[in-house]
């Protein structure tokens, strides 16, 4: 699949979680991120997008332990929470 076309379809994903609070996360994580991912990133994402919310947000915020498959780079930036939007 085309790289374009891989990520407007997790722009979508990243943008429509279900809540708010996930929406502003994992959206605004790849905003701020996805320009310049790697193939193999991409792959990360896409299957980081498989998760539940609350797991999601659980590893990024720190309060339950991030299983040895997420561990690594991509979940290390994740958990800097400086993209996240804040509305003022």
């Amino acid at each position: 699949m085309d790289r374009d076309i891989r990520l407007k379809r997790l722009r979508f994903r990243a943008w429509h979680r279900g809540t708010k609070e996930a929406d502003l996360m994992v959206g605004g994580f790849f905003d701020t991120c996805a320009d310049s991912w790697s193939d193999a990133e991409i792959a990360w994402f896409e299957a980081l997008m498989d998760e539940e919310d609350v797991d999601i947000m659980g590893w990024a915020i720190g309060t339950i332990p991030i299983p040895n498959n997420w561990h690594g780079p991509m979940m290390e930036r994740m958990r800097l929470l400086d993209y996240i939007p804040i509305e003022k």
